[in-house]
């Protein structure tokens, strides 16, 4: 299993960190025998599994659900899993039970969204013991204050709010920082000014390492094509083929055939 320190490790040997989101048991099995070395649950499970249009119908206990499953498929790798939308904004006992609840459904450790505001909560979940990783730039749950899905820190003000806010989640103690649809070059000064990795969405080459939704990279969803994607296969043209393949073979008497029948 990756640890905190192998993936810090891999940072100050300059070796990239890849990592993907997973959301069920089948899936886990597969990322588990591959060379991927970290792994989230992420709240887009709301979007991807659950059809919503954000991830701000996440809760904790949908995220424990998915927890679990991967966890039960992915022994071999660390996971993170995200503190759903406000989870973290509540009063410390409820905001604990939370992360205890996410924790005891099998995760290595919890991301959280946002800088300010949140410093005393993170570092208080860190104290207790919790690893914990942050995540800056577009900050899904927040879509609807930021104006939508664009790109965060073009402007002088944002992206000094944004390198400060690196600076106090790092001071926080979180061990990891996500960095989503950020200018290359905020990116990379972030990246140059923090001990700790940073994992990059849309933010360039000279993040730490790169994560990609899994269903997004393996192209199951053929009309979802931001800028920052590749699609690494055609996963949406093999399942309708093969769907379409067993429907042509039972209607026409082909499967099963006698060596498939009892």
């Amino acid at each position: 299993m990756k640890t905190i320190q192998g993936l810090l490790k891999l940072k100050n040997q300059d070796e990239k960190i890849s990592m993907v989101t997973c959301y069920d048991f089948t899936s886990a099995k597969i990322v588990n025998e591959s060379d991927i070395d970290l792994v989230l649950v992420g709240d887009s499970a709301a979007m991807v599994i659950h059809g919503y249009e954000n991830t701000i119908p996440a809760s904790i206990n949908m995220m424990a659900t998915h927890v679990s499953a991967v966890h039960r498929g992915l022994p071999n790798k660390f996971l993170v899993a995200d503190m759903p939308f406000l989870a973290h904004r509540k009063d410390r006992d409820t905001v604990m039970i939370s992360v205890e609840t996410i924790m005891k459904a099998g995760a290595n450790s919890v991301k959280i969204e946002g800088g300010k505001g949140h410093i005393d909560i993170i570092r208080h979940i860190v104290e207790s013991g919790v690893p914990v990783m942050g995540h800056l730039g577009l900050t899904p749950q927040s879509v609807n204050m930021v104006g939508g899905w664009k790109v965060q820190g073009r402007t002088d003000d944002v992206a000094t709010q944004l390198i400060q806010d690196a600076q106090d989640l790092e001071k926080a103690g979180i061990f990891a920082l996500v960095l989503e649809m950020v200018p290359a070059d905020l990116a990379k000064k972030v990246t140059e000014g923090l001990d700790i990795p940073t994992i990059g969405i849309g933010a360039g080459p000279d993040t730490s390492g790169q994560v990609l939704v899994l269903q997004d990279l393996l192209g199951m969803n053929p009309e979802f094509n931001p800028t920052f994607l590749r699609k690494y296969a055609d996963g949406f043209s093999v399942i309708k083929d093969a769907l379409n393949e067993f429907t042509s073979d039972v209607k026409s008497g082909n499967f099963p055939n006698e060596e498939e029948s009892f």
